[in-house]
């Protein structure tokens, strides 16, 4: 089992810290699951049960042991709340390497994801140099193609993966 990491374990940015998910997130992390606004394009209703979010919080922690990199648990400085997760991560039958980012309700509209997102996408091109750098996107969600558009992604192809329909948006190539 892989003891060191190929990217920092922790990221702070203006507003937020990035670091590795950790057993003492899961009240949180469930919570921010559970909200039918935030899985809807991730898995519905399944994700809001407690042990479905532990298994999800496992993979998390277990993608980062296994690839030595992984999304991060997003906290927002000023008042220690949970934001999200988001950061690299590439699972079996994935097109190439994701920033994947999944935000709580209560972080939508504040331009956490994008300064999130930058931090991530910054640290896995630096650290990880991967020649392709995509985001899978569900066709419905406008919200997080949104995002990606702002992170100046362009739609590359639609593909179904795991038996959803999702736009592969491309990373741009150079680093940031």
């Amino acid at each position: 089992m892989r003891r060191s990491f190929l990217v920092p374990e922790t990221i702070e940015t203006e507003r937020l810290t990035l670091r590795l998910p950790d057993a003492l997130d899961i009240e949180a992390y469930a919570a921010m699951l559970a909200d039918p606004e935030v899985n809807h394009f991730i898995g519905g209703a399944e994700l809001g049960k407690p042990e479905t979010a532990f298994r999800s919080l496992a993979w998390l922690i277990g993608h980062w042991h296994l690839r030595g990199y992984g999304p991060w648990i997003v906290i927002e400085r000023s008042t220690g709340a949970l934001v999200g997760r988001i950061g690299g991560y590439y699972p079996l039958g994935w097109p190439a390497p994701e920033i994947g980012w999944t935000l709580a309700r209560a972080s939508w509209g504040k331009g956490y994801g994008r300064e999130a997102a930058l931090a991530a996408r910054a640290a896995v091109r630096a650290h990880l140099a991967p020649e392709r750098l995509v985001s899978l996107v569900a066709t419905t969600n406008e919200r997080s193609a949104n995002l990606a558009r702002r992170l100046g992604c362009t739609a590359a192809e639609t593909i179904v993966l795991e038996g959803f329909p999702c736009i592969v948006f491309e990373h741009p190539r150079q680093a940031g």
